[in-house]
């Protein structure tokens, strides 16, 4: 199962990692919000100077910790295609589980085998999805002879001049 939509393997890492950046500060950014609304003072004015605090600190780092995420998760699985030659599912699942095991390195090989299990486990169950998707949607295809033949071609005519526009 070959995936046609994707940047050729260099650019996919910027790629993966701006857009890992983007979706980590924006929902940082919602949840940091949402916090820092609860967490302040009563009064409208401090909630809503707490709530940009809170957005203005966190959801850059929150932001980063993704791009980190994704931009490793990128070159590993750029790595695999190149090693095995080919781009398949288990190419994603074996990136997030060894992108688990490298950033939990420096918290000891148990935490290692743990955040590798479930970098794998998370994207298998996204490579599942994806796939009974797939084919959801494929199987919902109508098919028989409303295909069979061409449609009526269409004439520049056939809306009126379009020539008294220009």
């Amino acid at each position: 199962m070959e995936e046609y939509a994707r940047e050729p393997c260099p650019w996919r890492i910027v790629d993966d990692c701006g857009g890992a950046f983007t979706m980590g500060a924006i929902g940082g950014g919602i949840f940091q919000a949402v916090k820092g609304f609860r967490n302040s003072p009563s009064g409208i004015n401090h909630r809503v100077r707490g709530s940009l605090t809170a957005i203005r600190t966190r959801a850059p780092q929150l932001g980063g910790s993704f791009a980190v995420w994704g931009g490793l998760f990128s070159m590993i699985d750029c790595g695999l295609v190149k090693v095995r030659g080919k781009e398949d599912p288990w190419n994603s699942i074996t990136s997030g589980a060894m992108t688990g095991a490298i950033l939990a390195a420096r918290n000891g090989p148990v935490a290692m085998v743990g955040s590798a299990a479930m970098g794998g486990i998370l994207l298998a169950l996204i490579e599942g999805a994806g796939i009974l998707l797939t084919r959801f949607a494929s199987s919902q295809l109508p098919t028989g002879p409303q295909f069979a033949e061409e449609p009526p071609s269409m004439s520049a005519t056939s809306f009126g001049d379009y020539r008294q526009y220009q």
